[in-house]
């Protein structure tokens, strides 16, 4: 990946952590995520590039956002354009009451090779490495976990299967317990979870159900970077949801089931800052005058970096996290 895309990519999710961290166990989920667009939606604004949000949350709960087809950075000569999934924060609840597993979040790709479509809502299935292959959103919950567990050489009663909790989720659940599954219940963020499928000592091995479009294109660049497996549907509440998705992609069908290469077309890098603590990063720490952050990044080129880095805060008033020294 450019390394410009990488520097970008690192500093936006640092900033937007940093930013929310100052609302982290306040009970206030909209000033959080608020804190959190604001901030990435600064820092894309000075990168660079040339940025286009094509997918993005906040429209299906009228939460602050980054809007689809927001251009963001400066477009300098012989920078690339690229195209931007974002969640600016994933686990918005979890970081209103401090629980673990709060991010900050993105996804960055040449032009015109990431899914683009509205916040609307997507049906999901996804597995590890070890099971790539071996389910399909078309096949019924007990196909699926049969062959699961024969792909993974394992009793279906050994397997965990995450699910958001849900109302909408109890038909699926019911059907992995009748099957002799577990199910783990997250209360948020299922791209965490879906990445949790590649981590051994995770013991999650698919994750089920219906969650954001916007998570599911970010879980599928951050799945195709780790040779795992991913399908997806996007589900239409109304007539209008459905005309504004096929204006998005013409000559294409909007129900047809996506697999991964229709999520992420070519080459394209993840990166997830830690808001809280949780199994797949620290969350920001403040020590003395210096603040802490915890990324992961993951190319689809086959490239994974964990980075840690300390930022010195400037303003020792309440607001300094907002104000931290991040230069291109």
């Amino acid at each position: 990946m450019n390394p410009i895309v990488t520097h970008e990519a690192l500093k936006t999710c640092q900033a937007a952590a940093i930013a929310t961290a100052q609302w982290i166990g306040k009970g206030d989920q909209a000033a959080a995520d608020q804190a959190a667009v604001t901030a990435m939606r600064n820092c894309l604004a000075q990168s660079p590039m040339q940025g286009r949000v094509v997918i993005g949350e906040g429209e299906r709960d009228e939460a602050p956002m980054l809007f689809i087809g927001e251009k963001l950075g400066k477009g300098q000569q012989d920078t690339p354009a690229v195209d931007i999934a974002v969640d600016p924060l994933e686990g918005t609840g979890l970081c209103a009451k401090a629980a673990p597993g709060a991010l900050a979040m993105l996804a960055m790709a040449p032009r015109n090779s990431l899914l683009h479509a509205p916040d609307i809502y997507m049906d999901k299935i996804a597995v590890g490495p070890a099971a790539k292959g071996a389910v399909d959103l078309e096949r019924p919950v007990a196909d699926n976990l049969a062959s699961l567990a024969k792909q993974l050489h394992r009793g279906i009663d050994t397997l965990t299967v995450c699910v958001l909790d849900r109302p909408r989720h109890q038909e699926i659940i019911q059907e992995v317990r009748q099957a002799g599954a577990r199910v783990q219940l997250i209360a948020d963020g299922d791209v965490a979870a879906s990445i949790s499928t590649c981590i051994p000592n995770a013991d999650v091995h698919m994750v089920l159900g219906s969650g954001g479009a916007p998570e599911g294109v970010l879980a599928a660049c951050a799945l195709k970077s780790l040779q795992a497996d991913m399908q997806g549907r996007l589900l239409f509440a109304n007539d209008e949801q459905l005309q504004r998705c096929q204006s998005m992609m013409p000559g294409k069908d909007p129900k047809r089931k996506l697999n991964l290469d229709d999520l992420v077309q070519q080459e394209a890098l993840f990166a997830t800052t830690g808001v809280t603590s949780g199994n797949l990063l620290p969350g920001i720490k403040q020590q003395g005058d210096n603040i802490t952050t915890y990324t992961l990044l993951l190319s689809t080129q086959g490239q994974a970096q964990w980075v840690c880095e300390q930022h010195p805060i400037l303003d020792k008033t309440a607001t300094a996290w907002l104000t931290l020294p991040f230069t291109n």
